[in-house]
């Protein structure tokens, strides 16, 4: 067997951890079949775990003498297999500690009174040879960090936004390379992101409890070769003016006067007499804790596929992709001279539209760079993101433009691939979706609003986790639901909040359940218990609001299934107290199945099945064999697809209630009439239930309302509304039907704890001839492709170890399928029209002639 991929904390070398007890994890690989690890040993410098019987690979905690702030750690891994065969020691990996407890010395919160973007700098000197050097700092907003003229990292919008009433990320950067002997100089330049909010708007973000002015915290440690400390830390010391940023928004824009820019600011030498000495501000309320999710960062960069002058001096370019991020300008003009760009997901009338009806004013999403005069300039702003695919340029010259890609830095895990183009097309417009809508926390939109809905999330989680990496991501965010928790335990439906959100469109039940479900899902695609122990409390205060507010058995809810097709300002007239207790039905036992896990006792179910109760009796026509409530004259696919899902429906009902939803759909001329909320569940609903023709016949539609309709209409993203003038064209919610292409199409389902057990089963398999799957787990690679030629069906399946595969493979009998190898894969059960066979570790082959 072999060890690798070593992380710490899900993260490959991570610098700057303050967990005092940091998890470790690796991947095992063997040849042949039926490969296990049994035992495993870890050791962190001088201390090792010692043999220990264990077949887990993940969430190891390191359980050795107290971490040292500041201190980097080598690690390794070694393991046993069935026969008690031992590994090589792993190649040592390591990680570093942040500041732990020591915190940031006497370092202080600094800035000051300045009409722009300030620029803070210190110069001091260096006069030995340089060990190591590490800068500690968190920038609010964010901070754009310098050393002798170098940017000190390449992540951007840093740090992470979070409540800064509760939690203030820092970040570690090493610099060692960046020094140099003699006179040194460290610098930043401050944006407001939404700390400093100076908007209107009405989320309330620019009267948030914790706005202020920009302001900085570093702490700059040098050790030297002869084992002296040299520190520079935020204080008086420092000087400060205003910059050439002379204004950031982020749902304005920036403004930039190149005539300002202080060529040299950042470097030794530079001359700060005029500037004047930094002011000792107000520490946020919120604590210091290093930041450990995935910075965001410039991933691509992307030329315009047009660049039409659609009037005279005002350019339009498309970039041929709706996304989020900026573009980089160069252009040549005379001194002064504004050039604005405009960016926006659609035109009309030869111009870019950018307008929002939550922002005050008539500046939306639009930069203005004011020339140096200086010959061919180039700039691109970093204090702001934007949601667009075209650029309105007014400049007196033909610009240059080039699109950046912006989002949070998570790895892809997961490859789909099928011989219908439509399947593709419907993975990557919400693999695009998702990512543009990755900025530290998960948004609905990256034009209008940046905000965390929890709603969002809870329908999307778990089609991100089964395309990307989000341990860290989603981790963070979590912290970010627990500090966004009032006293009374509600929660409200964005995340994080100033206080919006906990009486504006609230309570709403299907939103801020996502707290146990996104729990859930972590702990079943990572195998994450200490998270769920870390999050108990707060998650059984909410879940006790919640139940106390639940009145005649019911679950009170104002949003429901949100822009169902013909409804485009909100939900459809049904009553939303359907869908609010199915959720919460499902939030309870989400919550039950945690408590077991970690030993906690509750009485989650009982709780659940009474709410069960009362929601059957209330919308439940058992005569009619379907869910509706007396406000909805229409049949509402989502009230019956949702019960069937979190399993509400009376056993002796289901094919009843399943079979008028299909009939419902085929009614409709195979169309959805879902919103958020009902759209990821329906075509898996009607494939178990044997109506995996139909579910086909929906995500393959052309006509509205449809995924097809959108991209006949030139989508390259999911949108927010069914109908053709969706406002929002960079929407996640309404795509989660890839879930159902990854898992019924493809045909993998992870369903044991961190990926422990695996149900390959394609069943939806109409429509297309192959179709295929590779995803990075936990454990390690699983792939599953499928291919058919008239009633042959072939099966590859690649099981890691330590996971274990339930293998569906569609036969008329058991008989008609052979396995190899044969003589590993054992004997096969036969049910509902497949042939079952439970596999270990191995690349398995399987072959049906009567598919």
């Amino acid at each position: 067997m072999l060890v690798r991929s070593l992380k710490v904390e899900y993260a490959v070398r991570p610098l700057g951890t303050d967990s005092d007890r940091p998890r470790f994890s690796w991947i095992v690989e063997a040849p042949g079949y039926g490969a296990v690890q049994t035992a495993y040993q870890v050791r962190v410098g001088s201390w090792n775990s010692g043999k220990v019987s264990s077949s887990r690979c993940f969430g190891i905690e390191y359980d050795g003498p107290a971490l040292e702030p500041r201190t980097r750690y080598s690690w390794s891994v070694r393991v046993w297999d069935g026969e008690d065969h031992e590994t090589e020691w792993a190649a040592e990996e390591w990680f570093e500690t942040g500041l732990l407890g020591e915190g940031f010395s006497d370092a202080q919160w600094i800035g000051g009174d300045v009409d722009s973007a300030p620029l803070l700098r210190r110069s001091f000197s260096v006069d030995g040879v340089v060990r190591s050097a590490r800068l500690y700092a968190s920038g609010l907003g964010y901070a754009d960090l310098r050393v002798n003229g170098q940017a000190v990292t390449d992540a951007v919008l840093d740090p992470g936004f979070t409540d800064y009433g509760r939690t203030v990320l820092y970040v570690t950067h090493d610099v060692t390379s960046l020094l140099q002997t003699g006179e040194n100089a460290v610098g930043a330049e401050l944006g407001r992101g939404f700390f400093g909010m100076n908007t209107p708007n009405v989320w309330r973000w620019h009267t948030a409890p914790w706005t202020a002015e920009p302001r900085l915290i570093a702490r700059l440690v040098i050790e030297y070769d002869d084992g002296r400390v040299a520190e520079v830390v935020t204080d008086p010391s420092w000087r400060i003016t205003g910059g050439p940023t002379l204004s950031d928004s982020l749902y304005t824009g920036e403004t930039y006067d190149a005539r300002r820019a202080l060529p040299g600011w950042d470097t030794a030498g530079f001359d700060d007499s005029s500037w004047t000495a930094a002011t000792v501000v107000e520490a946020p309320a919120g604590r210091l804790r290093a930041q450990e999710h995935e910075p965001i960062r410039v991933i691509d960069a992307v030329n315009a596929v047009a660049l039409d002058e659609v009037r005279p001096g005002v350019w339009i370019a498309d970039f041929g992709r709706t996304t989020a991020g900026w573009v980089r300008l160069g252009v040549t003009a005379p001194a002064g001279t504004t050039i604005s760009l405009t960016y926006g997901e659609t035109v009309a009338d030869s111009n870019v539209v950018a307008v929002n009806g939550h922002v005050e004013g008539d500046r939306i999403q639009r930069d203005e760079y004011l020339a140096a005069g200086n010959g061919f300039e180039e700039w691109e702003p970093r204090f702001s993101y934007k949601g667009f695919r075209y650029v309105q340029i007014e400049s007196p010259s033909k610009p240059d433009v080039q699109l950046r890609v912006v989002h949070s830095d998570v790895r892809s895990v997961t490859t789909f691939e099928s011989t219908e183009p439509a399947y593709e097309q419907l993975e990557q417009a919400m693999r695009r979706t998702v990512l543009s809508n990755l900025h530290g926390i998960p948004t609905d939109t990256p034009f209008y609003e940046k905000n965390g809905w929890t709603g969002d999330a809870q329908v999307g989680a778990p089609t991100m986790l089964a395309t990307l990496d989000l341990a860290r991501f989603f981790t963070k965010w979590l912290g970010d639901i627990r500090d966004s928790q009032a006293e009374s335990g509600q929660l409200p439906v964005i995340v994080p909040t100033n206080g919006w959100g906990f009486t504006e469109l609230s309570p709403a039940t299907e939103w801020p359940t996502v707290y146990p479900v996104l729990l859930h899902e972590l702990h079943r695609a990572y195998g994450d218990e200490r998270l769920l122990r870390d999050h108990w409390d707060s998650l059984t205060r909410y879940l006790a609001w919640e139940l106390d507010r639940v009145s005649d058995g019911l679950s009170v809810s104002v949003l429901g299934d949100w822009l169902p097709p013909g409804y485009g300002d909100g939900p459809a007239p049904e009553d939303r107290r359907l869908t609010g207790t199915a959720y919460l039905y499902r939030a309870l036992l989400v919550t039950a199945e945690i408590g077991d896990l970690i030993g906690e006792s509750h009485e989650y179910r009982k709780a659940a099945a009474e709410l069960a109760d009362g929601l059957n009796q209330a919308f439940l026509d058992r005569e009619a064999g379907g869910y509706r409530s007396a406000d909805d004259p229409d049949y509402r696919q989502t009230s019956n697809v949702v019960p069937l899902a979190f399993g509400i429906v009376p056993e002796e009902l289901t094919k009843r209630v399943a079979a008028n939803l299909a009939a419902d759909v085929e009614a409709r001329g195979f169309h959805l009439n879902t919103g958020c909320l009902g759209v990821g569940l329906l075509l898996p609903v009607l494939t178990s239930y044997g109506y995996g023709d139909a579910a086909t016949k929906v995500a393959l539609q052309r006509s509205y309302p449809s995924w097809g309709y959108w991209f006949d209409l030139g989508a390259d993203t999911m949108w927010e509304m069914w109908e053709a003038n969706s406002r929002s064209r960079n929407h996640y919610f309404q795509g989660t039907v890839v879930q159902w292409l990854l898992e019924n199409v493809a045909g993998l389902r992870n369903v044991g704890s961190g990926w422990e057990r695996i149900v390959v089963r394609p069943d939806a398999r109409g429509e297309t001839t192959s179709a295929s799957i590779r995803t990075e787990t936990i454990r390690g690679r699983v792939t599953v492709a499928w291919r058919r030629m008239s009633r042959v069906f072939t099966l590859d399946v690649h099981v890691p170890v330590g996971m274990t595969a339930s293998v569906h493979v569609p036969s008329e009998s058991a008989g008609d399928v052979s396995a190899v190898p044969q003589s590993s894969a054992g004997e096969p059960a036969y049910e509902d029209g497949f042939t079952i066979y439970t596999v270990g570790a191995g690349i398995w082959s399987f072959t049906s002639r009567t598919a």
